[in-house]
């Protein structure tokens, strides 16, 4: 019947969402069994080591509130980048000058990181221009020349600082 197909289908979505907010042991994961203080312990540590704040001063300072990379499991998201040098200066005002910019900068946090343009496996590229798309894949295009990460790309109004191109990555780190 109707209404017993329905409850059937709140428990498993009720019960899905339980199993994926409950601790690792009732997942099925096998792990030592310990105290309740070194579980406590365990947890804390693994929980401030969840996510690592990756921050090098050889690309520019973020603008806001947000950092420069995260490094979460085996993951780095790198923030947006645009064509800053480190002294907050414009690299030029030309797309070629800040996108060659945005290049070396994504690099040296990847670099950060213990990673590089082959682990990059998703990039999001903002631009000014929806005129410039050809310009920047052939920069962007000389750091992936074989196997190029999933992307996507838009044209938006507007980029902090009246910046011509943002750049984002997603990176796999072994």
């Amino acid at each position: 019947p109707k209404q017993q197909i329905m409850a059937t289908v709140s428990a498993n979505i009720t019960l899905g969402a339980a199993l994926r907010r409950a601790p690792a042991q009732l997942r099925g994961a096998r792990r030592p069994v310990a105290s309740a203080h070194a579980r406590r312990s365990l947890s804390a540590t693994v929980s401030a080591s969840g996510k690592e704040v990756i921050s090098t001063d050889k690309s520019p300072a973020a603008l806001g509130p947000y950092s420069q990379a995260i490094k979460a499991g085996n993951t780095l998201y790198v923030s947006g980048q645009i064509g800053l040098t480190t002294e907050m200066k414009f690299a030029g005002d030309t797309i070629e000058e800040q996108t060659e910019q945005v290049m070396v900068n994504m690099g040296e946090i990847l670099k950060a990181a213990g990673a590089d343009f082959t682990q990059v496996v998703k990039t999001t590229i903002l631009l000014a221009d929806m005129a410039d798309f050809k310009t920047v894949n052939e920069i962007y295009g000389k750091r992936f020349p074989e196997n190029p990460p999933a992307r996507a790309t838009f044209a938006v109004k507007t980029l902090p600082l009246n910046a011509l191109v943002e750049i984002d990555c997603t990176a796999y780190l072994p």
